[in-house]
């Protein structure tokens, strides 16, 4: 895993202006922290930050290839899981290898196939390859988004980052937040729209997509959808397929030439990867796995059953770690640490985010990252199996808005003084909409069984990428390289057509999930109910960030004050953020994480020194 950056500009000499690129690619020193180089020429500079995962030697970048007098550059963020299948396809059809990295296999593709190969790759990705014969840039985004790629367009130069503070290093971009920007943080906040860097005139690679310049001028192009088609096989064989998929998934994902472990919370998709995971590692004699789980100062003292959160993980993770025999570490972070770290959490992410969800993940992953630089993590299940209760709670299926988030009018609210003239309600309903208008339909579905699509596809296409944007920020803010065997794309797509009565059999969430894990999952852990990632319930950290926020409300020059409704803020602080009466989102981000939602957009704008226009 790594950082790139790119600058083309097909009508001026760049060559003189490799400063700036430098400048641009050291921004991303977290994501790589093992190595960095560039590539200078007439119409493009590269910059590449590596965090060195497979093969130290022959895997730096920008790598440059030549096939006769053509040459091709590539500056790469991900992994390849089909490395070896496609390398063999490669050698039988003539080409020849120099080292055994993903990153020239993934090259020399492009360079046998061109724009269409990026059909026959099973991974997470984000790359720029420069085709300098064709004078081309091809630039593409994972199908399901687990890696990043933002991109911007002034004048003649298109310029490209693994992360918005590279692009921010730009002397021509600015940090501007308008209108549509200000709708995308009090309306879908902490989601963002596929392809919005809600900075103006920022944008991202939406996932599945590719993005093409050439002297023509620019385009973006969809080169994987999901497509709806009957499913024909009967339970028996749909749970051997669906464990055949995340079997293979799994074990794809553990190649590495540094250390992997698994994070582990006691829950079904953990445990699933754990457990798949330590059977490898003995199988194939790479030793005992090492495990890790989060947990939060005095966390059992106070913690409070509820329906979104039944029980807490630590007395499942000791069941598992014993079951599959790992070396499990368990990493406590207390109420001082979480709150400090809010701060440090807009800087990995760029923007305000899941609030304490977000920097316990950073403090989770900094600790993990003393002994490990590879973690495969259960993130993806419950949108592609039904995990959630919004796919079961018949109010939410009903729900006219996305159903983790149907607080739009609340939201409104906060904003203050010109800014409530702002059409927020239009602007989320319009996404809303406009998301349901690509639910693929299947001929002769029934009009509830088509809403049921509408809800997982909602899912994919908002909540998943929320999350797989949390999890790339927070880790990669330590160098650490997470993968995610739920987000195979041949699992999404099969599972995509699987009909939710099978779904959802032995009338539990995730119950097909549940059945493909017998035999390789306790009963106990097959049996235990979904519940999401921990959070603290210390009353200390509520005092802490009322404290914060109070603080911010009473310096004049804090930014925030610019944008929100003051009085709101006040009731927020007062009552503990239970003055909004709905979740702001998700089941996570209600009471002191919302204030600290707040603290991170002030933080956020005066870190970033946001421009209101």
């Amino acid at each position: 895993m790594c950082g790139i950056v790119g600058w083309v500009n097909l009508r001026e000499d760049l060559r003189e202006k490799h400063k700036i690129i430098e400048n641009m690619t050291r921004a991303l020193a977290n994501r790589g922290p093992d190595a960095e180089d560039f590539y200078v020429h007439q119409n493009v500079l590269f910059g590449h930050r590596r965090l060195t995962v497979v093969d130290p030697e022959g895997g730096a970048q920008p790598m440059t290839r030549q096939l006769e007098d053509k040459s091709y550059t590539i500056v790469y963020n991900g992994e390849l899981y089909n490395t070896e299948d496609l390398r063999k396809e490669l050698l039988d059809e003539g080409y020849k290898f120099q080292s055994y990295s993903d990153t020239e296999v993934l090259l020399t593709a492009y360079i046998a196939w061109g724009p269409e190969c990026i059909k026959k790759f099973n991974g997470i990705f984000a790359f720029g390859i420069w085709d300098e014969s064709e004078k081309r840039l091809f630039m593409a985004r994972d199908p399901l988004g687990v890696k990043p790629l933002f991109y911007t367009q002034l004048g003649n130069n298109l310029l490209f980052s693994s992360e918005l503070k590279a692009l921010l290093e730009h002397p021509l971009v600015e940090p501007i937040l308008d209108d549509e920007g200000l709708m995308e943080l009090f309306g879908l906040g902490p989601a963002r729209s596929l392809g919005s860097g809600v900075f103006k005139n920022i944008y991202e690679v939406p996932p599945a997509y590719s993005l093409l310049l050439d002297e023509t001028g620019w385009k973006l192009n969809r080169y994987w959808q999901l497509e709806s088609r009957p499913h024909n096989e009967n339970l028996e064989t749909t749970v051997e397929h669906t464990r055949e998929l995340l079997v293979d998934a799994i074990e794809r994902q553990l190649v590495s030439d540094v250390p992997v472990c698994t994070f582990l919370s006691g829950g079904l998709d953990s445990s699933a990867i754990s457990a798949v995971a330590a059977n490898a590692f003995k199988r194939d004699g790479k030793g005992q796995l090492n495990t890790y789980s989060i947990d939060y100062e005095e966390n059992e003292k106070y913690f409070k059953a509820n329906e979104f959160q039944p029980n807490a993980d630590s007395m499942w993770v000791k069941k598992m770690t014993q079951f599959i025999g790992s070396k499990h570490h368990n990493i406590v972070i207390n109420i001082p640490q979480l709150v400090e770290a809010l701060d440090e959490a807009v800087k990995a992410n760029d923007l305000p985010g899941m609030a304490d969800v977000d920097s316990s993940l950073y403090l989770f992953c900094k600790a993990v990252r003393e002994n490990a630089t590879v973690a495969l993590s259960g993130e993806c299940a419950d949108e592609i199996f039904g995990g959630y209760p919004w796919f079961r709670r018949q109010e939410d299926i009903q729900a006219n808005t996305f159903p983790w988030s149907k607080a739009t009018k609340e939201r409104k609210i906060m904003l203050g003084g010109n800014f409530k003239r702002l059409p927020l309600e239009e602007y989320v309903a319009a996404k809303y909409e406009d998301t349901l208008k690509e639910v693929p339909r299947l001929e002769g579905e029934t009009p509830e069984v088509h809403r049921m699509r509408e809800i997982s596809f909602l899912n994919l296409k908002w909540f998943m990428i929320t999350l797989l944007n949390r999890k790339d920020r927070m880790s990669m803010r330590n160098g650490l390289e997470v993968r995610v065997p739920f987000a195979d794309h041949r699992l999404v797509e099969y599972a995509w057509n699987i009909p939710l009565e099978m779904k959802y059999c032995d009338n539990r969430e995730k119950g097909l999930l549940r059945r493909a894990l017998v035999d390789i999952l306790p009963q106990e852990i097959l049996e235990r109910k979904k519940s999401p990632y921990p959070k603290t319930h210390h009353p200390a950290y509520l005092k802490a960030v009322q404290r914060k926020m109070k603080m911010i409300l009473q310096d004049p020059s804090s930014p925030i004050l610019k944008i929100i409704d003051k009085h709101h803020a006040w009731d927020l602080v007062n009552t503990g953020g239970s003055s909004f009466k709905k979740p702001w989102f998700g089941q996570l981000m209600t009471g002191p994480q919302l204030l600290a939602y707040f603290i991170q957009i002030n933080e956020w704008m005066k870190e970033y020194r946001v421009k209101i226009k």
